[in-house]
């Protein structure tokens, strides 16, 4: 018997639209859905766990990981801080016929595009630019300099809405994680 590859699944989305909200959902909820671990150069905020929701390298490391091609994106994000898909687990999980799920932000959507054009791709919108802003403002993560610098990159990426084959707006974390779910072919619970 031989396994057929699974259909990767990529979500990304502006910043602040919830993609970590919506992917801790899954991981909770549907724990047969694989999320792929990205590699960041960024400090971990409070109650992040290196390895669980990042792997926080230094820039040496995430040099090293582009140049020897293990990562099968990566990207300067907001004009500072690198993130990056780690290409060999996403592979693995693939060749094992086990449902794949990447949650990135845009340029790393169209350069996993670009080498796996067959995956899924699906576009995390805000209920309102509005609403975007109200959840980057009431994380508190970021200062002002840095809320405003998020906020003209999620202008940008929300033009973009249209590259992807399916939008879902996550205007409730359970209904948006159940469509996500759905998309991927899994029985929603």
């Amino acid at each position: 018997m031989t396994t057929t590859p699974a259909r990767l699944t990529v979500l990304a989305g502006p910043t602040a639209v919830g993609k970590g909200t919506v992917s801790a959902d899954v991981r909770s909820r549907y724990p047969e859905v694989w999320l792929s671990v990205s590699a960041t150069t960024r400090a971990p905020r409070p109650g992040e766990i290196d390895g669980v929701h990042y792997h926080f390298v230094g820039t040496q490391e995430f040099e090293r990981m582009v140049d020897a091609g293990e990562l099968l994106e990566w990207a300067v994000v907001h004009g500072r801080n690198r993130y990056g898909t780690p290409r060999g687990p996403v592979e693995a999980r693939l060749a094992s016929g086990e449902p794949a799920l990447l949650e990135i932000d845009l340029q790393g959507a169209r350069q996993v595009r670009a080498s796996m054009p067959d995956a899924r791709f699906v576009f995390l919108a805000p209920p309102s630019f509005e609403e975007l802003e109200r959840r980057l403002v009431g994380r508190g993560t970021e200062d002002a300099e840095e809320r405003e610098r998020r906020l003209a990159t999620a202008r940008v990426e929300l033009a973009a809405e249209s590259e992807f084959d399916h939008v879902i707006v996550n205007d409730d974390v359970q209904r948006a994680t159940d469509e996500l779910v759905s998309i991927m072919g899994i029985a929603t619970r």
